[in-house]
């Protein structure tokens, strides 16, 4: 009677074993058939995601189903990858944490041999992004065989031309001008802020060449530090707050008259302004910028590669980049003739701009917004920015400094209503929330 309860429990055991075989079997052929997306919020034209599925099947005969997760801050999508181990397939982070990602390990190179299918990454990829992205410092890695240019864009002024002269804004010294007293808006994100106004208190060695703008975007020096840290705090009777996300609302509303916002936060908002008879501009300061940039990557833990690396491809067709552009307002790594051919309009953009940096020759004159493509003098006077390694702390601590310093109980009441007023026009209106480097 024992061996035969043995030999029945042992029957039982090993059909529950092969029950959680054919389980666990079930679950990974699943997920070797679905793409898990990790993207910003309002950062695509949710139409393409079912339009892919479509696309997928025809050139690989082979289903996926989406799985589509947003995020609002870059590092909260790197814990995620880097500390829980996340199997994501495709993520968007920022040209920093593309750096940082590749440094540790944390990202799997981009197979671009599509067979038949045509190679749209390498064919229609402006040369501008691929050099930008080789600058990235991957210690040793190619960051272009790793991440593909998604958006990019700058840092500069926004501002009200009823209240401001664009010569006003055309310096970085506009943050301590006295008339802007509590007037103007200041992007929370320390990285853009601290690398924008290096550009003008480090100006004399950039003339006399002893820096480069790209070298400058390196510094996370305690003298830079402090030089930066003393500059916001002689322009706190300026700053009515530090924002994320409602700068450009107030700005549309004509309740700010300044904001140092980023180039797709303003384009957002002088089309909004426009509807309301508000006049809103935007201007990158003379001394220099950054300019910045999100990318496409395949995470270390992704488990459907396959999926990943047609999506990518897919983003990077001429026709699906414009629609992404119409969706967010901000400029797409796709620089194809395409893409210039619908945003050439003379008519609309009399100033001629060059920007062959972006599309290669026959486009040193051309009819573009130059919000969203800067003239190439503008661009020659940015450069990308970097991660800061173990220097993150001592620039987040200065940071912390400065915002401190500068609180005060009205401020935080404006700040207060703005961000209710702002959540609840959201509820009506789809918009872009991107908080690019907000830590």
């Amino acid at each position: 009677m024992i061996m035969k309860n043995i030999v029945r429990n042992m029957k039982s055991i090993i059909m529950l074993a092969l029950c959680a075989l054919i389980l666990v079997s079930c679950t990974d052929e699943k997920r070797m058939h679905t793409l898990k997306i990790y993207n910003w919020a309002d950062y695509i034209d949710e139409s393409v995601l079912d339009e892919f599925k479509e696309w997928y099947k025809a050139e690989t005969g082979e289903d996926v189903e989406i799985v589509y997760q947003l995020f609002d801050i870059n590092e909260v999508m790197l814990a995620k990858i880097e500390k829980g181990h996340e199997d994501y397939d495709v993520a968007c982070p920022s040209e920093y944490i593309i750096e940082r990602m590749l440094r540790n390990d944390l990202l799997l190179p981009i197979d671009k041999d599509f067979g038949t299918t045509p190679n749209y990454i390498d064919r229609n990829l402006s040369p501008y992004i691929k050099d930008c992205f080789s600058k990235i410092d991957g210690s040793g890695k190619n960051a272009n065989d790793y991440a593909v240019g998604y958006m990019w864009g700058t840092t500069g002024f926004m501002y009200n031309t009823k209240f401001v002269e664009e010569e006003e804004v055309s310096t970085w010294t506009a943050l301590t001008n006295p008339r802007f007293k509590n007037r103007i808006f200041v992007k929370d994100a320390f990285r853009d802020v601290y690398s924008t106004l290096l550009t003008m208190l480090r100006q004399d060695d950039i003339k006399s060449g002893k820096l480069t703008y790209e070298k400058l975007m390196y510094d996370s020096s305690d003298e830079s530090i402090k030089l930066v840290e003393d500059y916001l705090k002689s322009a706190k009777d300026n700053v009515a707050g530090w924002e994320a996300d409602f700068g450009k609302e107030e700005m549309t509303k004509g309740k700010a008259w300044i904001n140092l916002t980023w180039s797709g936060d303003a384009a957002w908002a002088i089309e909004e302004a426009a509807d309301v008879d508000v006049e809103l501009k935007y201007t990158v300061p003379k001394e220099g910028s950054n300019v910045w940039f999100d990318g496409w990557v395949i995470p270390r833990y992704a488990k459907n590669v396959k999926a990943a690396r047609y999506f990518i491809n897919f983003l990077c067709r001429s026709d699906i980049a414009l629609r992404n552009m119409d969706e967010i307002g901000y400029v797409s790594a796709i620089g194809t003739q395409e893409v210039l051919n619908e945003q050439n309009d003379p008519e609309t953009y009399e100033e001629a701009v060059d920007a062959s940096y972006f599309f290669g020759e026959g486009a040193d004159s051309v009819h573009l917004w130059q919000v969203q493509y800067p003239d190439a003098s503008v661009i020659n006077r940015c450069a990308m920015m970097h991660d800061s390694g173990p220097r993150t702390e001592q620039m987040l601590a200065m940071w912390s400094r400065v915002k401190g310093d500068n609180a005060s109980p009205v401020t935080a009441i404006v700040i207060f209503l703005a961000v209710v007023g702002f959540a609840v026009y959201g509820i009506n209106k789809k918009r872009k929330r991107h908080k690019k480097n907000s830590w």
